[in-house]
């Protein structure tokens, strides 16, 4: 049993001063104020810091200086000492067919050695995209693998690959075919979930597949397209559709100079889309490229070999400072960003805020987001 006590309980909707949490078998037996600590437990003193849920980062490529697809026990372990302590490794179509299905086997290895603690499933940035949204490979290459015909033959050996274990299949619903893949993800795993992403599909496109499970806008305002029929008028898109369906969390890159998405912008998808339905996520890359001049000073960006933006060097903890930073959001608001609507999104329902009963998954930090100590399961890392 482990008792953390004298600390500033980060609840969804409100703080406790004073509090303590209990952990025992892994999970949360007890918190608030007046809490009796046994005997027998561990005490941690939190010495009037913050305690809040573990981050949850629901897509990232990479954790610290490691891609996922080449050291995920690395990878898993640089985010987890940074407070993730759930992370769903995001693979995308850069990678051909039967190579996309070799970095699906390489991670679920590295999960069978019991070692990828934070682990909680795939996130399929793919592998269906529109082709006008690449991602560039580290020669410099921009193109969609998968931008040919869908077919079962090509993408069935991926989802077998994959099984139970991806969470969210990201598609550009505009893409001709779609339906069979789509069905044939779920019978494998009925809980996974689906995201529009790196689209250009107008509203009834993406919304016919609501019903489907699609729930997610993929990094919005990113790569999504600017549909314009008329010359004098701009018409309804991705970033329009993900805004107007409460059933669609968005997903925000907050980095530090609101590059990804401006700070206006992110105040703006807070009033309309509410607390309940902003997921933030870092995008993180390890490119290393030298970035063009207007962005050198910004350190947080990720630099392709073509001078282009992918992803960022975000981890959650600095993307939910910066949120605080463009949006003034409290304490509450922001872990409900970063830790609780990431694991309900993708079904994750028993981890992701401070409630009797679910993981023991907690991190101790202060007010400018340096984390003090990480607790998973009731453990401290």
């Amino acid at each position: 049993m482990l008792a953390i006590k004298n600390v500033t309980l980060v609840m969804p909707d409100y703080l406790i001063e004073g509090g303590s949490v209990l952990c025992e078998n892994g999970k949360i037996s007890a918190f608030g104020k007046e809490i009796k600590i046994p005997k027998k437990a561990k005490v941690v003193n939190g010495k009037g810091l913050y305690l809040a849920p573990g981050f949850v980062d629901i897509h990232t490529h990479a954790g610290g200086k490691f891609w996922f697809y080449e050291e995920p026990l690395k990878a898993g372990g640089a985010l987890l000492k940074a407070g993730v302590t759930t992370v769903l490794p995001t693979l995308y179509p850069k990678f051909g067919k039967k190579e996309l299905v070799e970095k699906v086997l390489l991670i679920k290895e590295a999960v069978k050695t019991g070692k990828f603690y934070n682990f909680g499933g795939f996130y399929i940035e793919g592998p269906y995209l529109n082709p006008d949204f690449g991602s560039s490979d580290p020669n410099g290459v921009t193109g969609n693998l998968w931008s040919g015909k869908i077919s079962e033959e090509d993408y069935m050996p991926l989802i077998e690959a994959c099984g139970t274990m991806t969470r969210v299949w990201c598609f550009a619903p505009e893409r001709d075919g779609l339906i069979p893949f789509v069905e044939a993800a779920k019978k494998a795993n009925p809980e996974a979930v689906f995201a529009v992403a790196h689209s250009k599909a107008e509203p009834e496109d993406i919304e016919k597949f609501i019903p489907y499970g699609l729930c997610i806008g993929t990094h919005h305002l990113n790569a999504t397209g600017t549909l314009q029929k008329y010359p004098e008028c701009r018409t309804p898109c991705v970033d329009e559709t993900v805004f107007y369906n409460n059933q669609i969390y968005a997903e925000i890159i907050s980095d530090s100079m609101g590059i990804h998405v401006d700070p206006y912008i992110q105040r703006l998808t807070r009033k309309i889309k509410g607390v309940d339905k902003i997921i933030l996520i870092s995008d993180a890359c390890t490119y290393d490229f030298t970035p063009p001049e207007h962005l050198a000073h910004i350190t947080d960006l990720c630099i392709d070999s073509l001078g282009e933006i992918q992803g960022s060097r975000l981890t959650l903890p600095q993307a939910a400072k910066n949120w605080r930073v463009h949006t003034g959001a409290g304490l509450p608001e922001i872990f409900t960003l970063a830790a609780r609507n990431p694991a309900r999104a993708v079904g994750l329902l028993d981890r992701g805020e401070i409630r009797k009963g679910l993981r023991a998954d907690l991190v101790l930090l202060d007010e400018k987001f340096n984390i003090k100590k990480v607790f998973l399961e009731g453990k401290e890392v």
